[in-house]
């Protein structure tokens, strides 16, 4: 009974931080509003008053960090390749768009100067192979190490993380979790299991945090898969909208 009760108010405790630490990630910043991942998407998610950002990291030809989600540039420049086809001299004469905004594709190094003294949380995804290390030796020199996950959809770039830099918290992106993932997970050390919001159940949210793992959702598409994150007791998620997830969080805890 005494062991009963004492996980019972453990999971109590872990649900509460859950509600008070709650991250809300600007996904790639306010790309719901703003061209995704660059300085004005960015800037538009903490005027929102989003506390993390979640961006993606790629490596030019000539060996720059730059922040970006895609392999190729069409999409949201309009132009032909890939990142890695350019040497960032290159990149940089690019325009990332939404609508009629505008603007540049960032370097990871620019973007820490200008919010790593913040007081949020960063998601950092690794897009390529090969960059685990300076993306770690960067996140080390601005002394956001404590407030960062590295994260990717590949294990192997996780473990390389954790590997080389072993205080760093990395974390997994997947669709789908079952027994073999969380083994491999507990086995890198993950921190962080990121499974896909349309995925989240309360239930499910409780067993990953009794295994050790903060919980944080992508893939909120809509208000609806949102709500239901936050109500799961879900840690934090990445979402193109923070102004809204932000304006629901508000009106729970008046509710409550």
């Amino acid at each position: 009974i005494f062991l009963k009760t004492l996980k019972g108010k453990l999971e109590q405790v872990i649900l509460a931080e859950s509600r008070t630490k709650f991250v809300t990630y600007a996904h790639r910043g306010a790309s719901e509003y703003c061209p995704e991942n660059t300085m004005m998407s960015f800037y538009m998610g903490m005027q929102m008053g989003a506390n993390g950002i979640e961006t993606d990291v790629r490596k030019t030809k000539d060996g720059v960090l730059v922040l970006f989600h895609d392999k190729t540039l069409e999409r949201v420049t309009g132009e032909p390749g890939e990142i890695s086809d350019y040497i960032y001299e290159e990149l940089n004469k690019f325009l990332v768009k939404k609508g009629s905004l505008f603007d540049k594709i960032p370097t990871l190094e620019d973007f820490l100067i200008h919010f790593a003294y913040r007081d949020i949380t960063f998601a950092i995804e690794l897009k390529a192979d090969g960059i685990e290390k300076e993306v770690a030796d960067l996140i080390f020199k601005y002394g956001i190490e404590k407030k960062t996950v590295v994260t990717a959809f590949e294990l192997e770039r996780i473990r390389k993380t954790k590997e080389y830099a072993p205080l760093l918290r990395v974390g997994y992106l997947t669709k789908d979790v079952d027994d073999e993932l969380i083994n491999k997970l507990i086995d890198i050390g993950a921190d962080e299991l990121c499974p896909k919001g349309i995925n989240v159940t309360s239930e499910l949210v409780t067993e990953w945090h009794r295994l050790g793992f903060n919980v944080r959702a992508w893939g909120i598409s809509d208000e609806e898969i949102m709500k239901k994150v936050y109500d799961a007791g879900a840690n934090g998620m990445t979402v193109n909208f923070p102004d809204v997830l932000l304006r629901y969080i508000s009106e729970s805890n008046c509710e409550n």
